[in-house]
């Protein structure tokens, strides 16, 4: 693929492909990343002697700086990951989920439609701009709903599903008015090394960890469907090779797990690992107030991914989940 412009590649996904693109020479890659609280370098330590890596801090709302890693690196593809993420702070604070995951994709995109556009005809053909979404762009499922496929209607629920929905619609624009050659992946939630610590996961295993409560909203019956990101980055990586332009992508982990029952596991893996404290952490499970406009249910049907491309999740949630406990306990 040759070079791959990286926006947020210091963050919890955009750093596990990072790692991927480098260990198995999937091209050089140019890391631009503003490094806000959920980003964190040292994730990418082991790439700092790699010639075929360069980190750039700044931002996706810089327009300068965009244009100038374009000419000077002159990319095929450009994967955008960068964006704020986090639900509880969407509800808190959130123009700055307007001001990075709706302009900041804007300025990305015009940026992105120049350079496309001075490029050569052989070297506009070969080029991609990957968008990284999620599945709450398509709001809540009922229990017995099916799950979301492309054609699921966009029904955000909160801030932050909104700005990416938003982001969405942005990046299709540019595909059929311009003919940017876009494509766009929507994926469920994602769990593994390098996640900060303020989402489910991680929060859990660092409280338990301590001794702290670990807060589960409403009745803990809220599901999710989790993928591993390992699994997350190959399928993106696929959909650059393989992925038909203007298309978009679901990619889930098709493991449908209430959150009650999640931390549930968490405490038994904790409980029988032999490096961490000898503790009741069932007994730490705390029932709080439900998030505000929470939804009760994702689903993700990949079967165009599968059918397409041939992509489909390897990695099993309770062999991810240990993998992952095991690194947040190395990591603490």
């Amino acid at each position: 693929m040759g070079t791959f412009l990286v926006t947020g590649g210091c963050g919890f996904i955009g750093s596990n492909f990072v790692l991927q693109a480098r260990r198995n020479d999937w091209g050089k890659v140019i890391n631009l990343d503003k490094l806000t609280y959920a980003s964190n370098p040292k994730y990418l330590a082991s790439l700092q002697d790699d010639p075929d890596y360069i980190f750039v801090k700044g931002d996706i709302g810089d327009r300068p700086l965009l244009d100038q890693l374009l000419v000077s690196h002159q990319p095929n593809a450009i994967i955008h990951f960068a964006a704020e993420s986090h639900v509880d702070r969407s509800i808190q604070s959130p123009e700055i989920f307007i001001q990075t995951n709706v302009l900041g994709t804007f300025h990305l995109l015009e940026a992105s439609l120049s350079y496309w556009q001075s490029l050569s005809p052989e070297k506009q053909q070969t080029f991609r701009f990957l968008h990284i979404s999620t599945d709450e762009v398509y709001g809540s499922l009922d229990p017995t709903d099916p799950p979301f496929t492309e054609r699921s209607p966009y029904q955000p629920n909160s801030p932050y599903a909104a700005s990416k929905a938003s982001a969405d619609h942005l990046v299709r624009s540019y595909y059929v008015t311009y003919g940017l050659p876009i494509l766009c992946t929507n994926c469920s939630n994602n769990y593994g090394p390098h996640q900060f610590p303020e989402k489910l996961i991680p929060l859990m295993i660092a409280n338990a960890l301590v001794g702290k409560p670990l807060p589960v909203y409403g009745d803990g019956r809220n599901i999710r469907d989790w993928i591993y990101v390992i699994d997350h980055c190959e399928a993106l990586y696929q959909v650059l090779r393989r992925g038909q332009i203007g298309a978009t992508y679901n990619i889930g982990g098709m493991t449908e797990l209430a959150n009650i029952d999640l931390v549930k596991t968490i405490c038994e893996l904790l409980a029988s690992h032999p490096d961490t404290p000898d503790r009741d952490y069932l007994s730490l499970i705390t029932f709080v107030t439900d998030r505000l406009g929470h939804d009760r249910r994702y689903a993700i049907d990949c079967s165009k991914i599968s059918q397409e491309i041939g992509w489909q999740p390897q990695q099993t949630f309770v062999d991810g989940l240990k993998k992952t406990v095991d690194w947040y306990i190395d990591n603490d």
